[in-house]
């Protein structure tokens, strides 16, 4: 069984996972109401993957008999100012969750806890990856600011989407 504190760690990382996921569905009902289907697609995914990032943790949690603790996830920020205020939004969160993976891994660390060390390393690359693409959705978003369907087609053309399994993930609860 993985540390006792790393444990509550984790279960405190499951509900940040999971208001990512709700924060990224509001950002694409947003998008949606406002005739942006490409980046309402986009933050659908997100909403998804983050939903999937909380599952995985879950997953672990069952596979080393450790306690399932869900927390209460607070309600997303819905009203934006323009079109780029999501995007900077989700750059912010991205950000927030790196650092919360980071000490999530630190906590593994500290308690010599190498096998939920081993399961955190995942995510520490996962949080590069979106790190990366939120910041330059945020950089286009910024260059065609006076042109809001410029950023649609950059998302059409440069984000088709599709599933892109890493086969090196670890399993999501329930996806047996």
């Amino acid at each position: 069984m993985p540390a006792a504190r790393f444990v509550e760690a984790l279960n405190d990382q499951v509900a940040n996972e999971f208001a990512a996921s709700h924060q990224y569905t509001a950002i694409g009902a947003h998008y949606e109401a406002q005739t942006m289907p490409q980046l309402a697609r986009f933050f659908y995914a997100q909403a998804v993957e983050e939903r999937g990032h909380a599952m995985m943790m879950i997953k672990y949690l069952i596979d080393t008999n450790s306690p399932v603790r869900l927390r209460e996830v607070a309600a997303p920020t819905a009203e934006f100012t323009d079109h780029i205020a999501p995007i900077r939004l989700a750059l912010e969160q991205e950000r927030t969750v790196s650092g919360q993976i980071g000490q999530l891994f630190a906590v593994a660390r500290e308690e010599h806890d190498y096998l939920s060390e081993q399961f955190v390393q995942w995510f520490l690359k996962e949080q590069v990856e979106e790190e990366a693409t939120m910041s330059e959705l945020l950089e286009v978003a910024e260059r065609v600011r006076n042109d809001p369907m410029t950023l649609e087609e950059y998302i059409a053309r440069e984000q088709p989407g599709g599933d892109h399994q890493d086969p090196l993930a670890p399993p999501q609860a329930g996806a047996e």
